[in-house]
């Protein structure tokens, strides 16, 4: 009776949701030890965007001296921040996927106690860790280099990137059930890659864009999340005035709708098409 009784009780005691962090963060760690062995993962992570910055700078003088009045500085560091998202989280997890597949990984977890939701977050938690890390070194460093005045709107900036972050790891899911093979992750990333760093405003501002293509540009998938940060951030996603706390949430509503379909069709997707072992 009392061991039953313990028994029953140590779900409760334990609770069911402390058990699936520890698993999540176990699959986090283990996922870990595995990026920081693989150089060119980390060289893809971490020094590829750092490149692009500095390249993301001189577009940006080019474009500022035929669009007079272009705030540079604040483009800069959202832009950095962006493209180091992109990369660190979208493709190098597209790859962890595609090569943890590959070694029947995925389909041994299975076959434990963590649910498919859990593998997926506990293969995605090294590159989100890493992700916002260099996004936080960028944007602190760079606002505060650049004297770049405070978010207007933390709270939109913390569910715009929610929003990115959780986007972006279902386009990975979804990436990786038509890449083979690591090395042509470069190949099947290379639309979304462009998406996003091309049509969410990162690399070419939308305001500078014809009218009609930054109106088309804004419906893309990751592009209502980006401009989530920015409205939060400054107060204005460029199509208008800068606006203060309360003005901002009236910014944001097309985005908000927007991206929240985006991040439902990309996560049916992911549901739908993601593949657990190779193809025979």
């Amino acid at each position: 009776m009392t061991t039953a009784a313990t028994a029953t009780a140590a779900p409760t005691a334990t609770g069911p949701q402390g058990t699936a962090t520890r698993r999540l963060l176990a699959l986090g760690r283990a996922e870990a030890v595995l990026l920081l062995r693989n150089r060119t993962a980390m060289f893809t992570a971490l020094l590829l965007p750092l490149l692009l910055v500095f390249s993301l700078k001189g577009t940006l003088g080019k474009q500022a001296e035929d669009n007079p009045g272009l705030d540079v500085d604040s483009l800069l560091v959202y832009g950095s921040v962006g493209m180091m998202l992109s990369f660190v989280v979208y493709y190098n997890l597209t790859a962890a996927y595609v090569a943890r597949r590959g070694e029947l990984v995925l389909k041994r977890l299975r076959t434990g106690e963590a649910r498919d939701i859990e593998i997926l977050l506990g293969t995605a938690v090294p590159s989100l860790a890493l992700g916002l890390l260099m996004a936080a070194l960028i944007g602190i460093g760079g606002s505060v280099g650049l004297h770049l005045a405070v978010p207007v709107n933390p709270l939109l900036m913390v569910v715009g990137l929610v929003l990115v972050l959780a986007t972006m790891i279902a386009l990975a899911a979804l990436s990786s059930a038509f890449t083979r093979t690591v090395e042509s992750a470069g190949i099947t990333t290379l639309p979304i890659m462009l998406i996003i760093q091309l049509g969410s405003g990162l690399f070419i501002p939308l305001e500078v864009m014809p009218a009609q293509v930054a109106d088309a540009c804004r419906l893309l998938p990751t592009t209502p999340a980006f401009q989530l940060i920015r409205v939060g951030w400054f107060g204005t996603d460029g199509s208008a005035a800068a606006t203060g706390f309360a003005g901002s949430w009236g910014a944001a509503g097309p985005h908000l709708v927007t991206g929240a379909i985006w991040l439902g069709l990309a996560v049916w997707g992911a549901v739908r098409y993601f593949r657990w072992e190779p193809r025979r």
